[in-house]
């Protein structure tokens, strides 16, 4: 589908945790890649409680680009607590985000923008060859199958963080997680609200800066908890859709 540059304002934001080595040359790709999509666009980079060698970098691309706006948590809040920063943050029609440390190419969100027709609310990257560890492999897909059976998810990869989104959608839902399950939580609510989902073929990469915290067994046991919870939440208990029903109810109240 074609577009005018001027009928598609666009946020892009990278979360950045430690990221100082890749975080540049992804701003630099993003600017290039959004100046071939719209003309009104902005980047922000949220710090989720970096060190200060990445702090200092965040800075400097901020101050060599006016497109550029840098976000800090002074403490580190997890990855759910930069994605929720990222999300009330964008002031755009359309919001893109993917993580800083390089591992998807953001020249690929030329790729995302087609599939956003008319009725499509977010259009979600897939894997099309995971490139990790063989162990982050396994632990992925054995994540993947769990929560799509518990979740009752159609899309192919809930764990891929490289999506287009309309930022409409987030006045029918409110994220509350600020650990990795937010994604989880996130999917799950927009299913819920009625959002409709396209889904496009995208790259991984190994990783090439920062280190992963995820894969430590105490924050998988507690990813674990959470998502019981969650499960009980959403699934059994079905809060997301009774939330829904009362935002649907305020917003007729509202219109009339």
């Amino acid at each position: 589908m074609e577009r005018s540059k001027n009928d598609f304002s666009l946020s892009i934001f990278f979360p950045v945790y430690n990221d100082w080595g890749t975080i540049g040359s992804m701003v630099a790709l993003a600017i290039s890649t959004a100046e071939q999509i719209t003309g009104e666009y902005e980047i922000i980079l949220v710090n989720d409680g970096s060190g200060q060698h990445t702090v200092d970098v965040l800075n400097f691309v901020e101050k060599q680009f006016p497109q550029v706006r840098v976000v800090h948590h002074k403490k580190n809040r997890g990855y759910g607590g930069a994605l929720r920063t990222g999300f009330s943050e964008a002031r755009k029609d359309y919001i893109f985000y993917t993580d800083g440390d390089a591992q998807y190419d953001v020249r690929e969100l030329k790729k995302l923008v087609p599939a956003m027709r008319p009725g499509i609310d977010i259009v979600n990257g897939y894997k099309i060859k995971r490139h990790d560890p063989w162990y982050r492999i396994v632990i992925g897909k054995m994540y993947h199958t769990v929560t799509k059976l518990a979740f009752g998810f159609t899309i192919r990869d809930v764990d891929c963080d490289f999506r287009l989104m309309r930022r409409g959608i987030f006045d029918k839902i409110h994220l509350e997680h600020n650990s990795g399950v937010i994604c989880v939580e996130m999917i799950r609510k927009l299913h819920d609200a009625g959002c409709r989902f396209a889904e496009v073929p995208v790259t991984h990469f190994f990783r090439a800066s920062g280190k992963s915290t995820f894969f430590r067994f105490g924050r998988v046991f507690r990813v674990g908890v959470d998502l019981a919870k969650l499960w009980w939440r959403l699934v059994v208990k079905k809060e997301g859709k009774k939330k829904e029903v009362v935002h649907d109810r305020a917003r007729e109240i509202v219109s009339r």
